[in-house]
């Protein structure tokens, strides 16, 4: 069997440096993987549409969810639809993930956020995580975890801050901790980032993970290793069939 064609899915946005940033994204894995044919499509806002999509592949397809936590979109319209089709897999979402730690350290490197990670440790002001937000439980538990691991990742202590659906929510977290410094965890620019700017006015904000200059590295490798765990189970399967 050749390996499964990998259908990257992410939300989709009205934001035209956002869609180019996310198609960068999927640019840079289709130039690692030049033996799996990788496709792209949307939930949301963008054409194609996923659900449209994946019934007129051909052959086994591992949909990979462009979308840093579990919730509606994953839970929901990913796995109904890949449901659907018996040699169609889901694979994890993109977060939690030391990688995107990683990302989000070089994003407050980059926003001259350097003394978060080497104040002394009984002064520093935790860093603000500000995430999307879901009704969905899973996304709490996602939320946490990351948190977690920037924190190992900086060395200090992270807070979490949503921007819809939870609390605390932005303006209370930055409130709490007047000289924090705001963590962006989204993906791409859009409605949410544009959030956060006006939420955090006056505050040092960090860029999306895709800035949409260079798609880093460990991005490009988390999308490819969610690929190959879910093409792994997708074949196990088949094999057992």
């Amino acid at each position: 069997m050749s390996r499964p064609i990998l259908l990257a899915v992410s939300h989709g946005t009205s934001d035209a440096e956002g869609a180019r940033a996310i198609a960068d994204l999927v640019a840079a894995v289709d130039a690692a993987l030049p033996d799996v044919e990788v496709l792209s499509a949307f939930v949301d806002v963008q054409q194609p549409d996923a659900a449209d999509l994946l019934p007129t592949i051909d052959g086994p397809v591992v949909v990979v969810p462009l979308l840093l936590s579990r919730g509606f979109h994953v839970h929901h319209d990913l796995h109904g639809m890949a449901a659907k089709k018996p040699d169609a897999v889901v694979s994890d979402a993109m977060g939690p993930d030391p990688r995107l730690a990683e990302v989000l350290a070089d994003r407050l490197t980059a926003a001259g956020a350097e003394a978060a990670a080497t104040a002394d440790p009984t002064q520093r002001e935790p860093v603000v995580l500000a995430v999307a937000g879901s009704r969905d439980p899973a996304s709490v538990t996602d939320a946490e975890a990351m948190a977690s691991l920037l924190s190992l990742q900086l060395g200090t202590g992270v807070e979490l801050a949503y921007l819809a659906a939870r609390q605390p929510d932005l303006p209370a977290s930055t409130a709490a901790h007047p000289d924090a410094v705001v963590a962006t965890y989204l993906l791409v620019k859009g409605y949410f980032f544009d959030l956060v700017v006006a939420q955090a006015a006056g505050r040092t904000v960090t860029a999306p993970l895709l800035d949409g200059t260079t798609v880093p590295r460990p991005l490009i490798d988390l999308v490819i290793a969610r690929y190959d765990e879910a093409a792994a189970r997708l074949l196990a399967d088949a094999a057992r069939a």
